[in-house]
């Protein structure tokens, strides 16, 4: 390359968005491979598929404080002064497993991580209790599910837990420790050539003279490779010697995926590095000096199909240009999002958030972006008995203990747990679904730079959520018991019907769980009514629940019976469980003989599944988001054959429809 040649370049200035560009027309970055990598070295590593649970988490319902399983409405009315009287009728430690039955009246004394016996429905802490042989004093009343985490309450088998392209932090590996997972497929780190040029430079350690300086710019592009994914390897400090840099490149470019040199990038008397760049690979330079300051000195090169990233010797010049540049094309080959951000977020409370007082708090939160640019906050469900908790956050928020809860729309300062944090271009708050979790994959194919994000607060958080215009999508199926209609009626409710529109989803099916043979020959719903069958319930404001009420209200009405007196009937109407999950692992283990819960998770336990209605999972959306691309993106894919597809062959149970994709309430 010739002296005039390399000073035009030099002299005509790429934007920072042309240089890009130029980069790209010559190389696309993309990982370099995948490999299988043992748990205890996955920290820092990429996932390169995505991760389902294998088991449930926690796999039984267990109890999480000391204490005595009791039927809860035995503790009814308990008082210090009027403690209700029980009989002990065992006891069960953390790790046993144990035939015995809770009747009423009796109490059974169970361990933290103890499982749940067969008929009781909540746990008393010991400290409100005495105990006397086997006569035991209850003075603290409980309600149903209180103090148990139920059966995958936590984390579901078959549930996606990690997608492709998360980060491995220490919460990412706790997640994948406590579903058993010893090895994971994570990206190949792409392995990073650094050489620093310059005759005044000297490596740290050695003796300094004068007019010489320490290298700084190898360290921190080091680390700054590190942080992205990379695996760097510094080939040392060369000479401003045309000979010396040529030997070095043409060294460092077998076995490496991409270059980067500091220093020796400007066009003054002395650099040299630019002026050899074309004589050691096609196409060469792409681009001397960028419009940016500080960076102007900036070379970018593709020498064989591999990048080679000249940036200034200054090291502040040095960073702000890697970050720019260099920073996007390691994230990218690592399987990285391609922008990095560090922030302490300023956010609002999306609801009143409750704290136990009397301590200091960290709370784990998810980060919401509303179309001002706000940010609010939702506290990630679970507590900390949950590993989910730890994946699923974005940051944490500080509560005095002088708080016992802060206001809805209250100001809060989110400290984040990762350096990364972009708003999502898709927010879907609202009830949980695999559907669309099949979707979302299905997007993530066609549109692999869409950041989506889902978080599960429930259908009616959901729509509380489209109202104060935190998310883009609901996911809903709230059952209207008058009307027997599904999520229209809901939308005036939440005071969302002129700011939302209502797109059929698809069909879930709903029906009666058994256990495996179904030796109890259970066959419609009237069965629960039977003295020999023991049900478990859903808890109260679950779809499943107003479900079940409604159809025993039918019964009741064509047996010319009270509700209050058909449902006293029902063994084990008032033992609650808190997710599908949770109801077939009941079915499962014998606590119980049948209940009320969705196909999918009757197949993933083998039971039987006897089918009693098919249940409307729709999406709302707000109004003035309907034309947002992402959103677009969405119901194209929701009306797609693909989906379709894809949905009827990996999900049981759910179905699309005919008006799956089409709006069936407008605003």
């Amino acid at each position: 390359m010739s002296e005039s040649a390399s000073q035009k370049v030099f002299r005509k200035l790429a934007s920072v968005e042309e240089a890009k560009r130029r980069l790209r027309e010559h190389f696309v970055p993309s990982p370099v491979g995948v490999e299988t990598i043992p748990l205890e070295r996955c920290y820092g590593r990429v996932l390169a598929k995505d991760i389902e649970a294998p088991i449930d988490v926690p796999p039984f319902d267990r109890a999480v404080m000391d204490g005595f399983a009791v039927h809860a409405d035995d503790t009814f009315g308990a008082e210090e002064d009027s403690p209700r009287n029980l009989k002990v009728a065992g006891r069960l430690g953390a790790g046993e497993r144990s035939s015995i039955e809770v009747e009423k009246g009796e109490a059974v004394e169970i361990s933290t991580g103890a499982p749940i016996p067969r008929g009781a429905n909540a746990v008393t802490m010991v400290e409100y209790t005495q105990q006397e042989g086997a006569s035991l004093k209850v003075y603290r009343a409980v309600v149903p599910g209180e103090n148990i985490m139920a059966a995958g309450s936590d984390i579901m088998a078959g549930e996606l837990i990690l997608r492709k392209g998360s980060l491995l932090t220490p919460r990412e590996t706790g997640v994948l420790a406590a579903l058993g997972v010893n090895s994971v497929a994570c990206f190949t780190k792409q392995k990073v050539g650094i050489i620093s040029t310059e005759n005044e430079i000297v490596e740290p350690g050695d003796a300094s003279e004068y007019g010489k300086i320490y290298d700084i710019n190898a360290r921190t592009i080091s680390d700054a490779v590190t942080e992205c994914g990379g695996d760097p390897v510094f080939l040392g400090v060369v000479r401003d010697d045309p000979d010396a840099i040529s030997a070095k490149i043409k060294e460092g470019l077998p076995g490496r995926d991409i270059l980067i040199t500091s220093g020796g990038t400007s066009a003054g008397v002395g650099d040299l590095l630019y002026r050899l760049i074309n004589t050691l690979g096609k196409p060469g330079i792409l681009v001397h000096g960028v419009s940016v300051r500080p960076g102007k000195p900036t070379i970018i090169a593709v020498l064989d199909g591999k990048p080679l990233f000249g940036l200034p010797g200054y090291p502040a010049s040095a960073l702000t240009i890697f970050e720019i540049f260099v920073s996007p094309v390691l994230r990218e080959m690592a399987g990285l999002n391609p922008e990095l951000d560090r922030k302490t977020i300023d956010a609002r409370a999306a609801e009143k958030i409750h704290t136990e007082g009397g301590r200091h708090e960290y709370l784990p939160v998810n980060l919401v972006q509303d179309e001002t640019g706000s940010y609010t906050v939702y506290p990630v469900p679970g507590g900390s008995g949950a590993i989910t908790t730890l994946e699923e956050a974005d940051g944490f928020i500080e509560i005095p203990e002088s708080r016992a809860f802060l206001e809805e729309g209250e100001c809060v300062q989110v400290k984040l747990f990762s350096s990364e944090l972009k708003p999502a271009d898709l927010m879907i708050i609202g009830s949980h679904c695999i559907g669309v979790d099949i979707l979302l994959e299905l997007i993530r194919r066609e549109h692999p730079g869409l950041d989506c994000k889902v978080i599960n607060v429930g259908s009616s958080g959901g729509l509380a959520a489209i109202r104060r215009g935190s998310a883009d999508i609901a996911g809903t199926h709230l059952l209207d018991e008058e009307t027997g209609v599904y999520n229209v009626p809901f939308l005036a409710r939440h005071e969302i019907a002129e700011k939302a529109v209502l797109v059929r989803g698809y069909n879930r099916s709903q029906g009666l769980i058994a256990a495996k043979g179904n030796p109890k020959r259970i066959s419609s719903l009237e069965d629960i009514l039977r003295e020999d069958l023991a049900f478990v319930n859903r808890n109260p404001g679950s779809g499943t629940r107003i479900l079940l009420d409604m159809k025993l209200r039918e019964i009741a009405r064509s047996r010319g019976v009270q509700f209050e007196q058909l449902i006293s009937g029902i063994k084990g109407y008032e033992i609650e469980a808190k997710s599908h999950t949770a109801v077939a692992v009941a079915v499962l283990q014998g606590k119980a003989d049948l209940g009320l819960g969705i196909k999918a998770a009757a197949d993933r336990y083998g039971l039987i599944f006897i089918p009693l209605v098919e249940e409307h999972y729709d999406f709302a959306i707000q109004s003035k988001r309907i034309g947002k691309e992402a959103v677009q993106v969405f119901l194209n894919m929701l009306r797609s054959e693909v989906f379709k597809t894809e949905l009827a062959r990996r999900a049981p149970g759910l179905s699309p429809t005919a008006e799956t994709g089409t709006t069936i309430q407008s605003s």
